[in-house]
């Protein structure tokens, strides 16, 4: 049901959140491109270094979990530009106003259940 309100709340915002299989990695690394294709052989979509953690101690807690990640770069092999840390944080500082303004359209929703 938290899935279903943020798929809402950025359809209103008139944009569409993609659904996919998250793969947590220990990092902090950029994934070669043999990983890349094995991760994409066992069914990953997205490849990231948090979010796993957080999600078992939160589940531990038995809290509800909403996760929403964003995609700071191509993958290794995927592209033709090299991986760097500032096109991450640059992609980064580029949504977070329009992750912003999701959480705060979604927030309300949530906290009404």
């Amino acid at each position: 049901h938290l899935r279903q309100l943020a798929l809402r709340a950025a359809s209103a915002q008139g944009w569409t959140m993609k659904e996919g299989i998250y793969l947590g990695v220990s990092g902090p690394s950029f994934e070669t491109p043999a990983e890349i294709r094995f991760f994409r052989t066992i069914g990953a979509d997205l490849v990231g270094m948090s979010t796993v953690q957080e999600v078992i101690a939160a589940r531990a807690l038995a809290l509800e979990i909403l996760a929403i990640s964003c995609v700071t770069n191509l993958a290794a092999g995927l592209g033709t530009a090299e991986l760097t840390h500032a096109e991450v944080l640059e992609t980064g500082q580029q949504t977070a106003q329009t992750l912003g303004r999701l959480l705060t359209s979604l927030i309300p929703s949530i906290t009404a259940l």
